[in-house]
């Protein structure tokens, strides 16, 4: 009979019959009982009552009472740990038995009990298991300082174990290296400063050497482990490469991905021009292929991580296309992840096929996959010049099969074509005049009037069509609001007689109707441009515009770089490095590819040239927004940007648009009429202001010390809310301590004495690291003042506002309540200064409406001044610009729960009032911050 029928017991009563039966002398009736309290467990029922019965089980020659009895133990040892104890002696004893399997399982059982008071009881039993003649009991010791450490770092140091396991490298077991490996590696993570890992070429022999022999997850330990190495030189690579290829025909798809993580990582230092380098390119094609025959989940893993080698080296699966051809029954994960690399690896050789498959899957039923479809048909034809037309001509035999979704994603992209091949496809404006009226989507509606308001010359009922759009203005989106307001005052420079109506009507909806910011600036620009000097108007709002590039979806290359070192992880999956989902203590470390050597060429393949241009000459692209904070973060670029003459190419006008250098700057000169309205937007910046300093009045009346801003005490407790205690305090933070500090004073007739602090859960799980310490007696009118240490390891809760702290003091009068808001820059820990190239990703990474503005006023100090300023509270400049006589401040800081604040402060010399810009993956702090930084600057 099977086990299941433990589970089906529901007697009242059973504690007590199964206390009886653990107490048996029969041994079978004793391994039943055991067997009915682990199905209990199992099911959530609390055994924990029958701690000490199941403890006397242990004494047992009997291998499968004792896996059992060491189950239970695990379970409850943390709810009991002063039970647990009881059990150490049989984890000693059993360390020592003649059975190798019940020496290993009793060290496995010590590394899960994670109760702090045992520990150092274990240490013993696992010093001797490192050092067994049995490798099994060896791989396990291995595994079990790993977790030792993790509940007691300073142990396993002081006890010499991380010595042991870096000898244990060299054992003669291969399964003993990997494990050895897997937790060094594991302990290297947490403490990512340290250099346990001391990876040399004679260590590295061992580790390949073990490689052939061990369990396929031993491999990727190993595999995983030799990632980390940087080899010396080319010489050194390529030997290392030689030997991990065999990995690639493995069976298990884990080990495939590590072994090509390895092989992408050691390629960079090897030559093009070597032999084995073309060798391999060939060598990691069919792996990658085999890995698209698994099962879906599997292939979607493979096809993240493909097209991340795709974009590092196309040339890899250049011959391959026909593998990422979509079936019929991909789910369509599988599928859109497919049309993504059949576009990446497009090119003159194999489009006529690709076109061909993509009008196919523009007539399939799935919506998702066919809008995907339409929009890579558009992508291939700005990326393979020669097929243009071939793209053009499907497109259009699409718009005509008048499918609502697919006429609008044809409309789209159609748009981005006429981009690329100006003056070459506009014949086709007529027939997407006509589907106008099937527009409904906000980018298919905000596509097809960039068309109308660029060819309006062309058009000649333009003013009708955009007049159409202007009757429901209100109810559009603000992309299509943007797009209408751009195309009518491009339609008024071109034919000013017939269309004065029609562009005042917009200007007054943008700017007097419309509550959106953007809306209004943009609204204003024109207005001012159009009253001051129509011929600047046409020269900035009709000017030549560059050619947009075929690949705006590459992922950036530094970041590009990191991704490729984490194949196989969760990063190579969201593609995003990993300090931007794992949150906490663990250190993340950043990885990056290493150098090329002096032999090798750029890393540019050569088919990521723009199809048509001549190499020496690339056509202009429009820089992305990151591209244009890279330029500010770079700081070797040369001497400042001074403001652009009025002719400038519109990439110089979007870096000023898009850094805020204000309509003055944007037109060139400062001498022009205000129009009609101007009186709006000082209105309208008004109630921003006065919001703004009712927030921040917080922190009025404070104090100023060098080094971390400390607010001076406040009374949080008066003494007639509380029997004659009054309690005033502050919070520090110095050299990474948090601490409260208190002053009691007891305004009351009677002594006070035992005193006691806890704190409610709270958002950040601020917490006493030790008891409240008042060593003498209060007596009446006397004053004490304390410093309690504070930790973030309480318990969270999300408080509201964010920063409220709610403390209950207790003494041997009664308990006392109050609560009180902390100043969060007692939460920017020390080591809040991101890199460079990690800022401009983050910043690119986290959405725009994460992004919060504020304005920080009566501030009269300059940019170095408020730099050090800032550091001294761990708040760190990454970098500093000048960009149109404003500084500009690039700053990180980190809160002791690891989210990652990043800032843009703006600095006008002569100007009190500086505009803050802060992007968060949890917005709801950002306000916080910002009071922060207002309390260390005015301070």
């Amino acid at each position: 009979m099977t086990d299941s029928k433990y589970f089906t017991t529901t007697k009242k009563g059973e504690i007590f019959e199964l206390k009886a039966e653990l107490n048996s002398d029969k041994k079978e009736k004793k391994k039943e009982a055991v067997k009915k309290v682990i199905a209990s467990m199992t099911v959530g029922k609390d055994v924990s009552a029958l701690f000490p019965d199941v403890v006397n089980c242990m004494q047992t020659d009997n291998l499968e009472l004792k896996k059992l009895v060491y189950l239970y133990l695990m379970n409850y040892a943390k709810s009991q740990p002063d039970m647990a104890i009881m059990a150490v002696n049989t984890f000693v004893k059993d360390c020592e038995d003649p059975n190798p399997l019940i020496r290993a399982l009793a060290v496995r059982t010590m590394g899960c009990i994670r109760v702090d008071k045992i520990t150092e009881y274990l240490c013993e039993p696992l010093r001797k298991c490192l050092k067994d003649e049995d490798p099994y009991v060896r791989k396990t010791a291995a595994v079990c300082v790993a977790k030792l450490h993790d509940i007691n770092a300073q142990l396993v140091e002081d006890q010499g174990f991380l010595d042991t396991l870096k000898d244990l490298i060299s054992d003669s077991n291969p399964m003993v290296v990997a494990n050895a490996v897997a937790a060094l590696s594991e302990i290297a993570e947490s403490h990512p400063s340290s250099d346990l890992l001391d990876l040399n070429p004679q260590s590295i022999n061992k580790l390949l050497t073990a490689l052939n022999e061990c369990t396929e997850w031993g491999q990727i330990f190993i595999l995983d482990c030799l990632a980390n190495y940087t080899p010396k030189d080319d010489r050194e690579a390529q030997s290392i490469c030689e030997r991990v290829t065999p990995r690639l025909s493995h069976a298990n798809s884990a080990v495939v991905l590590s072994a090509v993580k390895v092989l992408m990582k050691f390629m960079e230092m090897l030559s093009k021009d070597l032999d084995y380098y073309g060798t391999l390119l060939k060598k990691l094609a069919p792996p990658l292929v085999t890995l698209l025959s698994a099962e879906p989940e599997l292939q979607y893993v493979a096809l993240r991580n493909i097209n991340l080698i795709v974009q590092k080296r196309p040339e890899i699966l250049k011959h391959e296309m026909k593998v990422f051809f979509v079936k019929y029954n991909d789910p369509i994960y599988v599928k859109l992840e497919k049309l993504d690399i059949m576009i990446r690896l497009a090119s003159q050789a194999n489009i006529a096929q690709v076109l061909a498959e993509l009008k196919e899957y523009a007539t399939e039923v799935d919506v998702d996959f066919v809008r995907k479809a339409v929009r890579a048909i558009g992508r291939c034809a700005i990326k393979v010049e020669q097929s243009a037309e071939r793209c053009v001509s499907t497109l259009l035999d699409l718009i005509q099969t008048k499918v609502n979704y697919v006429v609008q994603e044809a409309i789209v992209v159609i748009k981005d074509i006429f981009r690329k091949y100006p003056n070459k496809y506009e014949s086709v404006i007529a027939t997407l005049c006509e589907n106008l009226d099937s527009l409904d989507e906000p980018e298919a509606r905000a596509a097809m009037i960039w068309i109308v308001g660029e060819y309006a010359e062309r058009i000649d009922n333009a003013d009708e069509l955009l007049e159409s759009f202007l009757e429901g203005f209100h109810d559009e989106s603000t992309q299509v609001q943007l797009q209408l307001l751009t195309a009518i005052v491009k339609l008024f420079l071109k034919k000013p007689t017939e269309t004065q109506e029609l562009v005042q009507q917009v200007l007054s909806l943008a700017t007097q109707d419309s509550d959106n910011p953007d809306l209004r600036d943009r609204g204003y620009i024109y207005w001012r441009l159009l009253s001051t000097d129509p011929v600047a108007a046409k020269e900035v709002v009709l000017a030549e515009k560059p050619l947009i590039s075929e690949e705006t979806d590459l992922i950036e290359p530094t970041l590009l770089d990191e991704l490729i070192c984490y194949i196989g992880t969760l990063a190579s999956v969201y593609h995003k490095p990993p300090s931007a989902f794992v949150e906490g203590g663990r250190g993340v470390v950043h990885k990056s590819l290493p150098p090329r050597t002096a032999s090798s060429e750029s890393t540019e393949s050569p088919e990521t040239a723009p199809a048509g241009a001549p190499p020496g000459e690339q056509p202009d692209v429009v820089p992305t927004q990151g591209d244009l904070l890279g330029d500010l973060l770079n700081l070797d670029l040369g001497p400042p940007v001074s403001g652009p003459p009025l002719a400038a190419s519109s990439v110089q006008m979007g870096a000023v648009d898009l850094l805020g250098g204000g309509l003055d700057s944007l037109i060139g000169g400062t001498n022009f009429a205000a129009p009609p309205t101007a009186a709006a937007p000082a209105n309208l910046s008004a109630p921003m202001g006065s919001g703004l300093s009712d927030l921040f009045d917080l922190t009025s009346g404070v104090g100023s010390l060098s080094g971390s801003y400390v607010a001076p005490k406040a009374v949080w407790l008066p003494a007639m809310k509380a029997k004659g205690l009054e309690i005033s305090g502050t919070f520090t933070r110095q050299v990474g301590a948090i601490s409260m500090d208190l002053q009691l004073t007891n305004k009351a007739l009677q002594v006070m004495t035992d005193f006691a602090i806890q704190f409610n859960r709270n958002s950040f799980g601020l917490a006493p690291a030790a008891p409240l310490q008042v060593h003498a007696p209060l007596s009446p009118n006397q004053t004490v003042e304390i410093s309690l240490p504070l930790n973030t390891v309480g318990s969270v809760m999300k408080m509201e506002p964010l920063n409220n702290l709610q403390v209950a003091v207790k003494n041997n009068i009664d308990v006392f309540y109050f609560s009180t808001l902390y100043p969060l820059h007692i939460l920017f820990v020390e080591d809040g200064k991101m890199d460079r190239q990690m800022f401009l990703a983050t910043w690119k990474d986290i959405p725009n409406e994460n992004e919060a503005q504020f304005q920080i006023r009566d501030c009269p100090l300059n940019a170095e001044a408020v730099s050090s300023k800032l550091q001294n509270s761990n708040v760190f400049t990454i970098a500093k610009r000048n960009v149109e006589a404003q500084d500009m401040l690039y700053q990180s800081l980190r809160l002791t729960n690891g989210i990652w604040v990043l800032a843009e402060l703006r600095i006008q010399p002569g100007n009190p009032n500086f505009t803050l810009s802060l992007k968060c993956r949890a917005p709801e702090v950002s306000q916080h911050v910002c009071q922060a930084y207002e309390t260390i600057l005015k301070n």
